[in-house]
């Protein structure tokens, strides 16, 4: 069973850094989106905002989801022989 590798306080700041940009630009573009609106509006960031949040999501996954590879030693011993 591969070993689980910790979060570093650098990564998760810098997910955290993440986390808050996205709230603050997302919560600008919807206002935009809907300033002054009167009837039905077509709610465009939604797009951005599916796809970013998917990066968030991703980001912390590759913070506290991450694991040790087994064969990365194997794979470097291989490369460096040609």
């Amino acid at each position: 069973m591969p070993k689980k590798i910790p979060a570093t306080g650098k990564q998760v700041s810098g997910w955290f850094i993440h986390l808050v940009v996205f709230a603050i630009v997302n919560a600008i573009l919807w206002y935009i989106c809907y300033k002054g609106a009167t009837g039905w509006v077509y709610p465009w960031p939604i797009w951005i905002t599916s796809a970013w949040g998917l990066l968030v999501i991703g980001h912390a996954c590759m913070i506290w989801a991450n694991y040790e590879d087994k064969g990365l030693d194997e794979w470097k011993r291989q490369a460096a022989n040609g």
